[in-house]
Order: structure tokens, then C-alpha cells, then sequence
């Protein structure tokens, strides 16, 4: 697992677990779909759809089930762009399609067969509200009415965290966790936040399996949290959220975690911005830690934008760029981010 993308990770550990799940579709499904879906019948399915150039900013799961006593999928596609993507349902389209092939090839009647029922959710947390409609139609403008029989439409679940109080949001330890951490991680309010987030993880601590997955978010607030300055904070969250000889045994876990050295190159590389910003002024310091950031982090292919960041001036954009590197944005975003500042 890439652990720039450390958003994936934790996706990926809560909702690959068939009991999270399961739980999860329990609460967020609409009610006339739950009652048509039989989630006993659940099955992770191993493939993956999302083209290489997504892979930053979005993951995905599929899991096979019955709905309405006949084969169909649940397609669960997480977005964690900082921004929402107008053209989610147009590329859903294209993993439905793909979802479709697949089926026919792996079942009986080849292309004879019955297309099974697809049901796409969204899960999005970025920085604002989603704009963007959940159907592919919202993505015309204003079709004359008899034209709409001519166009492919189908609406999805979205699942928009920013919209959910944190009373609405539901479901076992690992999910309600998971779910926080992904509705305050773009947020200022992100670490006055985790003390409640780690006292839902009482239970898990208890069991060993529990603690593989207290491993994952661990993992998850290292890598997220501004200015971790090694397991200290941290450290102060678990002594406020869990009993001490519990939290001990978390704090072991962390500090494994951080010597061996978890998101040491984007971490190291702002820190030594940090240190020459002293020396050669705010803007400078910021500048090279940009740079540095995007060096580790994606490599020469990250080169092109140097200039472009030299020549911003304002310090709280810059400072928005570093941010944006330390919280896993992609590429895309850091370019678009300046391009923005630049129009």
C-alpha cells in the first residue's frame, strides 16, 4: 500500500472487512434498496476499476450480493479529492460497463445473460459540500424533453460526510472511527476531534484482531496530522481517550509505527523547508519546503511546477500548497491550486 495516499489505506482496511461492511450499507443504504438487498450474501470481489491517472484521489470496492432474489453488485467508489469531481458519473458509467464485461465473461450465457443490477455509492469527504448532482444527467444542460429518452441515465448514492452531524453518523467501533477521521481530516478542528474518535476504540483494543486495525488508524493520524512532532501529540489524545494501560499499549504501537519511519520523506522534507525558512526568510522556507515535498513525494515528474511555485508571493497560498502535499493531494490539485492563484 502507498502510504503517501494514506486515505486508501484506511478505506480499504474498514471496508474490505465484511462486518463493517455489511454494517455500513445497513445504515447509509436508502431504505427501499436495504429491503431489496440481502446482505448475507455478500462477497468481496478482488478486481479494482479505477484507470492508473485516478488512483491519487479515488479507490474503490466491489462486492458481489443478491438484490431483489437475482445477482447484482454493490460498486463503492471513494472520492477523496480536496475538491468534488463533476465528472464522477460519467467515469461510474465506464466501471459499470467494465463491472458488466466482467460478469459476462466469468458467468454462464456469456453475452446472452441478463445484465445484473449495479448499485454505485459514493463516498466523498473533501474540503466542501458536493455541487454536483448524483446523476448522469445533471451533466447536460437542459435536454428538451423528448431528447432524454436518447440519453443514459442513473443516479448513485452519494454519502457527502460534510452533510452528516456527528450524531448521524452510525455503525460499530471501526466504522464510526474510520468515518470521523475521514469527515474532519481537511478540517482545523481535526485534532480537538480524535480524543472522541479514539474512545470509540475501547472495544477494539480488547481483541487481537481489533488491534490490527488500531494499527491502520494510527498509521492514518500520523500521516495526517499537522505538526505530529513524533508520537507527542498523539500520545496526549490516547491518555485522554483510553485507560493507561491500554493507551501504553497503543503509544507502543505509534512509536514503532513512527521509527520505522512512517511518512518520513514528505515529514522530513517541510521540516527542513521549515529550518531554512528561519534562515532565509518565511518565503523562502515555505518555497523549499514545497519543493521538497513534491520531490519525495512524486519524484522529477514534479519538476515542472518549480517555477511556477517560485514566483507566488502570497504566503498564505504557499502555506495552502504545503498543506494540500502533507495531506496527500495529487499532483493535479497542487497544479491546479496554483493556476487558480496565478488567473
Amino acid at each position: 500500500m502507498d502510504m503517501h495516499n494514506p486515505h486508501d489505506r484506511l478505506f480499504k482496511t474498514t471496508w474490505s472487512d465484511r462486518n463493517s461492511a455489511r454494517n455500513f450499507f445497513q445504515h447509509y443504504l436508502p431504505p427501499d434498496l436495504l429491503k431489496l438487498i440481502d446482505l448475507d450474501t455478500l462477497q468481496l470481489c478482488t478486481e479494482s476499476f479505477i484507470e492508473e491517472d485516478l488512483q491519487e484521489y479515488r479507490c474503490d470496492l466491489l462486492y458481489k450480493t443478491t438484490i431483489d432474489g437475482r445477482p447484482g453488485y454493490l460498486y463503492f467508489l471513494f472520492e477523496h479529492k480536496s475538491h468534488a469531481d463533476p465528472d464522477v458519473a460519467l467515469q461510474l458509467l465506464g466501471y459499470m460497463r467494465a463491472i458488466w464485461h466482467l460478469y459476462r465473461k466469468q458467468e454462464a450465457g456469456g453475452a446472452r445473460a441478463p445484465l445484473p443490477v449495479i448499485v454505485p455509492l459514493v463516498l466523498y469527504h473533501g474540503r466542501n459540500a458536493w455541487t454536483c448532482g448524483d446523476d448522469l444527467l445533471s451533466r447536460f444542460e437542459q435536454p428538451a424533453t423528448c431528447l432524454l429518452r436518447h440519453i443514459p441515465n442513473f443516479q448513485f448514492v452519494l454519502i457527502d460526510l460534510s452533510r452528516y452531524s456527528d450524531a448521524e453518523i452510525q455503525g460499530e467501533a471501526l466504522l464510526r472511527a474510520s468515518l470521523l477521521l475521514f469527515k474532519y481530516v481537511f478540517t482545523p478542528e481535526y485534532r480537538d476531534r480524535l480524543p472522541g474518535i479514539f474512545a470509540l476504540l475501547k472495544s477494539l483494543v480488547e481483541s487481537t484482531t481489533g488491534m490490527q486495525y488500531i494499527e491502520t488508524i494510527i498509521r492514518y493520524v500520523l500521516s495526517t496530522l499537522e505538526d505530529a512532532g513524533g508520537t507527542g501529540t498523539l500520545k496526549k489524545v490516547v491518555e485522554e481517550s483510553l485507560s493507561k494501560d491500554k493507551g501504553d499499549m497503543v503509544m507502543t504501537i505509534a512509536e514503532t509505527l513512527y521509527k520505522e519511519g512512517l511518512e518520513r520523506g514528505i515529514q522530513q522534507g517541510i521540516q527542513q523547508g521549515i529550518q531554512q525558512g528561519i534562515q532565509q526568510g518565511i518565503h523562502q522556507g515555505l518555497v523549499n519546503a514545497i519543493e521538497l515535498g513534491l520531490e519525495i513525494k512524486f519524484g522529477a515528474q514534479a519538476s515542472y511546477l518549480f517555477a511556477s511555485i517560485r514566483q507566488l508571493t502570497d504566503v498564505d497560498r504557499l502555506k495552502a500548497i504545503r498543506e494540500a502535499i502533507r495531506i496527500g493531494a495529487s499532483l493535479k490539485d497542487i497544479e491546479e491550486m496554483i493556476i487558480a492563484h496565478q488567473a
